[in-house]
């Protein structure tokens, strides 16, 4: 198992180092083929971990070294293997080597030495996430987490001649920044308490630490997750992130980063079944972020914007299975919901790609015939987030919506209305996107196309799992078995809970398919009918400039720390600090400067000074032996 793990996570690292360091030597076959090798072996050795725990084998922590070794705290280099890190081992890798198959042919345009770089990166955010799922303790998931970030920065930014990109670059490392901060006060606040941070040692501890502690680092964790989960007020990164590559964004949105606050608190789900309270603000903050960007993702118009709402939304509804307890119900949704939004980005990519990089739905329309591969995995993505059984979506989201009526029927009826708003934005994108008339220029439509091959079986594989990828969790009700619940049940323990009556179970399902399935038709029969689409006026608008939420943020918060920059800069550094220090600098040379005059290089100057000199010594001994004495003693 040792040797296993290592496999797992150095070979991504390897292909980063590779790439990174030949970029400019490599073809873009061999870059490729390295990059996509090292993930493939990747994911085959963790679908060889996933069984042996499937099959028994027990779970185990493995110890390669003492990272943190002092008298008073002990933090070794381990990693722990058990069914919750297993199934994320199978996500990151799965999800993540499509995606590099993806990008072999999406970044071709690319130049050989930025199309290495970008491959380079690509490796390296992988491995960054497998050690944050793998770490035994919350330092080596720090680290992980922190690798995430900074990988996040450079594919953001990975154009980074165009300073807008960079600018989004800047706004998601910042903002995650801030939710790493409460992250770390929670690291710090568990070694003081307990002396360790190490999983096992603090979940069989948690019996020593008060409710205030408790209270106190669960929230902190949960600012963390805020940050690198896109929950708010630390979500506006997420939607800007579009900057980067199309395959980025599917990789940040569904294998990687964002999942992290998922993991994170499953991980800690110990500590948060002993935190009401905390629950209590998981559930507000899940909710409250899954209506507010659902209403927004109505009227954007960019077809990854969309897509960027639509994932701050379904993370808003995993932090509320999380708030419920309902913790393998958010795992569920979390892998699901990698499916069909890898799948859903990558199909925008194959659109993006065949407009020639025009991302404005307005600009579309009629795709359908001429895309026809991206065109039905599109829709079954459309369909699976929708909530529409059998698909994926359905059996996940159900889960999630169950346990959050059982714990507060109000909770369940936001949640269908967001699941309402889920399907209609989606089916206004796809219908948009794909029916009626093609509205874009006439040489764009000339040359429309299907993508190759490397891009299309992705699409292929990903709607495949997005259909069959629920019956891993089918309920009792359905006369089905919960295999993932069975599986993680060695991880998470459930929260004690009445299970709901049969007939109220069918009501919530047949309620929450039937408001959906009415958002489609409404969303399809419009918006499939309309040349184009109308410029949004009153509460349209509103929700088109999301909200101001952005102007705000810049308004009370980005322009006075501006300012406040602007003035330590200018007034205390340039015109205080820099002025001493050069003031003092510009008084010596200017004092040089005359002193200098004094060596004229004159011979007769100097025997004027030299009399002169000898004379006033003359007159000070013959007239004040007192004065001469005194300057002797005062000067020697």
């Amino acid at each position: 198992m040792k040797t296993l793990l290592a496999i797992i996570v150095l070979l991504p690292f390897l292909g980063f180092l590779l790439n990174g360091l030949f970029r400019k030597h490599g073809t873009y076959k061999s870059v490729a083929r390295l990059a996509c090798t090292t993930i493939l072996s990747s994911f085959i050795a963790s679908a060889i971990v996933f069984g042996m725990l499937s099959q028994g084998t027990t779970a185990e922590t493995v110890k390669y070294f003492d990272f943190i070794n002092t008298d008073s705290i002990k933090i070794p280099f381990a990693f722990q293997i058990d069914h919750l890190s297993a199934m994320f081992l199978l996500i990151i890798t799965g999800i993540g080597f499509l995606i590099h198959l993806y990008s072999s042919a999406y970044m071709k345009d690319e130049e050989p030495q930025h199309y290495a770089r970008y491959f380079a990166y690509l490796n390296l955010f992988i491995f960054s996430m497998l050690l944050l799922v793998l770490g035994a303790n919350y330092i080596i998931m720090f680290i992980g987490w922190e690798g995430v970030g900074l990988c996040s920065y450079l594919l953001i930014g990975f154009w980074f001649k165009n300073d807008n990109f960079n600018y989004a670059a800047k706004k998601a490392f910042i903002m995650n920044r801030i939710g790493d901060l409460g992250f770390l006060l929670a690291i710090f606040w568990l070694i003081a308490r307990l002396g360790n941070a190490n999983y096992a040692d603090v979940f069989a501890n948690v019996h020593n630490l008060s409710q205030t502690d408790i209270t106190a680092i669960t929230l902190l964790l949960f600012v963390g997750a805020m940050g690198k989960s896109a929950q708010i007020p630390l979500y506006t990164w997420l939607p800007d992130a579009m900057a980067g590559p199309t395959p980025v964004s599917a990789l940040i949105h569904a294998a990687t980063m964002v999942t992290a606050g998922i993991y994170m608190i499953a991980r800690s789900n110990v500590l948060y079944s002993a935190a009401e309270f905390t629950q209590h603000i998981v559930v507000i903050v899940g909710l409250t972020t899954a209506l507010f960007s659902a209403t927004i993702a109505i009227k954007q118009n960019d077809i990854k914007k969309v897509l960027a709402y639509s994932t701050v939304s379904q993370l808003g509804y995993m932090f509320l299975g999380l708030g419920v307890g309902a913790y393998t119900g958010a795992v569920f949704h979390v892998m699901t919901h990698a499916f069909f939004k890898a799948l859903l980005f990558l199909g925008a990519g194959s659109v993006i790609h065949a407009m020639h990089h025009e991302q404005d739905i307005r600009k579309m329309g009629g795709l359908k015939k001429y895309l026809p591969i991206t065109h039905i995995t599109f829709l079954l993505g459309c369909i699976a987030i929708s909530g529409i059984p059998p698909f994926s979506g359905f059996f996940s989201k159900d889960e999630i919506l169950a346990a959050a009526y059982e714990k507060n029927p109000v909770y369940w009826g936001l949640g269908v209305a967001g699941a309402a708003m889920t399907a209609f934005y989606m089916f206004r994108l796809y219908a948009t996107t794909f029916l009626g008339k093609f509205r874009g220029t006439q040489d764009q439509e000339h040359h429309l196309h299907e993508s190759p091959a490397a891009m299309t079986i992705p699409l292929i594989v990903l709607a495949v799992l997005s259909v069959i990828g629920g019956f891993v969790g089918v309920p009792e009700v359905l006369g089905g078995k919960h295999l993932l619940g069975e599986y993680l049940s060695t991880v998470i323990i459930p929260e004690p809970h009445h299970a709901l009556a049969h007939n109220t179970e069918y009501m919530l399902m047949g309620i929450s398919v039937a408001v959906a399935t009415i958002a489609i038709l409404f969303a399809v029969s419009h918006y499939s009918k309309k040349p184009q689409l109308e410029d949004a006026t009153g509460l349209g608008k509103v929700l088109e400039n999301k909200w101001y939420v952005d102007e705000l943020y810049n308004t009370f918060i980005v322009n006075p720390l501006n300012a406040l920059g602007g003035f330590f800069k200018n007034i205390v550094e340039k015109s205080g600090i820099d002025g001493f220090v050069n003031g003092i600098g510009r008084f010596v040379n200017y004092l040089s400067r005359q002193i200098r005059l004094v060596q004229s290089g004159q011979v007769g100057g100097y025997i004027l000074m030299m009399v002169v000199s000898v004379v006033i010594i003359l007159f000070i001994w013959i007239h004040d032996g007192e004065i001469y004495k005194f300057l002797v003693t005062k000067l020697f």
